[in-house]
């Protein structure tokens, strides 16, 4: 080590030991008046289970025994949807790749398609990509999962261990896939909260994909088929997917998402007892959620929040923010008792260069009535580099200044 860094290194140290004491700050975004808020009461449901969440928050708003596991009918469609959507980005398949039906893809070769949704495929048909994608979403045919399984993995069963792969890494913790369809097999099973969650991501992550999920019709082989999820005709709620399920064991299912204004939720509900009340109560799910609550953009992605002095980096502040946009749902007449405060996690008055992009510098807190309601990590938005000596020389003399005038 040369005597310049010997020298620097001294009184970086030599700086932290007189200046180390803890620095916090608080901001009120909005003011506290207090306003009584009564939660419109959400009616008893006859599902077995549901769930509703916001969107871009993630919030949970209401829910019913989310966590249990239950069949999932066609609903695995909703990850046989997502990883289709990966493997195009991916750049593994594409929209317009022609795909050869086998026999295992035929309803008459496999009677576990009795009576169920087709689209109807021949095997040696020769079918594209995109056009199974409609398959799967607005026909919710069977078959077409198994053609496009075998199509991008080889097997189904290598299809459905990427499957249950991709669960893991979402951190679905009550979710099993046994087949890439969804009909009833031992085993298999999902929760209400999972099922929100695996939605969400492909509403996030395969924009384009999703946008097939509000189309109401689709003909193949002169054979024209409605969307089974009725509530894209509902002229009271901006419903854009997502998808419906039924079998013996599930009963009747339903994953609705809709937007109103600037917010999106989703909803699920499972067991219900007939097709009437699944989209009655996913309605009802969805109106009360409109109706009691609101989703703001509490802080954006890259946005200087507040700056702060570095000492040893030429006279430089550090830019401090977050690198995701931040939302929060909260009950529509509270927004402006809403308190945002952060603390920060070094123990000195100024921060030292140097500081990198994305370094973690802090924790913020929003909170309503007292209650801390979400928690955001503080960054460094840009880099911070060490100066050069005479930066160093004049930074010290300055900090031992203020410690005399302090005192």
């Amino acid at each position: 080590m040369n005597k310049f860094n010997i020298l620097i290194s001294f009184l970086k140290n030599f700086h932290k030991f007189f200046l180390i004491f803890c620095f916090s700050c608080n901001l009120a975004i909005a003011n506290t008046n207090n306003i009584n808020f009564i939660q419109s009461d959400l009616p008893k449901l006859k599902a077995k289970a549901f769930i509703l969440i916001d969107y871009d928050s993630n919030k949970v708003l209401a829910e019913k025994n989310a966590d249990v596991r239950r069949d999932p009918a066609s609903l695995v469609k909703i990850m046989t949807s997502y990883i289709i959507g990966k493997s195009i980005s991916a750049g593994i398949i594409h929209r317009n790749d022609l795909v050869k039906i086998g026999k295992d893809a035929w309803a008459k070769e496999n009677p576990i398609f009795k009576d169920s949704s087709l689209m109807f495929l021949k095997p040696g048909d020769k079918v594209t990509v995109e056009s199974l994608i409609k398959g799967i979403v607005l026909q919710s045919g069977n078959d077409a999962c198994v053609a496009i399984a075998d199509h991008i993995y080889g097997t189904q069963k290598e299809f459905i261990k990427i499957m249950n792969d991709c669960a893991l890494s979402l951190g679905l913790k009550n979710t099993f896939f046994k087949t890439v369809h969804g009909l009833d097999s031992k085993g298999q099973y999902i929760s209400a909260r999972d099922i929100a969650h695996i939605s969400r991501s492909l509403i996030k992550e395969c924009p384009l994909d999703y946008s097939i999920y509000k189309e109401k019709y689709f003909t193949f082989n002169n054979i024209k088929q409605n969307n089974r999820n009725k509530l894209l005709w509902d002229k009271d709620l901006n419903v854009d997917g997502i998808k419906t399920g039924h079998t013996k064991l599930s009963g009747y299912d339903l994953v609705t998402s809709a937007k109103k204004n600037s917010m999106r939720l989703i909803a699920v509900v499972l067991g219900e007892p007939d097709d009437i009340t699944r989209d009655k109560e996913s309605k009802i799910l969805l109106n009360w959620g409109f109706n009691s609550y609101r989703t703001i953009l509490a802080l954006k992605k890259n946005v200087v929040l507040t700056k702060k002095p570095v000492l040893y980096s030429g006279n430089k502040d550090v830019y401090l923010g977050v690198n995701e946009n931040v939302y929060l749902t909260v009950p529509y007449n509270k927004i402006k008792d809403i308190k945002m405060h952060y603390n920060l996690l070094i123990k000195n008055e100024h921060f030292l260069a140097p500081l990198k992009k994305k370094q973690k510098i802090g924790i913020i807190k929003f909170s309503l009535d007292s209650e801390v309601i979400k928690k955001q990590p503080l960054i460094v938005l840009e880099d911070v580099l060490q100066g050069n000596f005479f930066n160093y020389m004049i930074d010290y003399i300055r900090s031992i200044i203020f410690l005399i005038f302090k005192k």
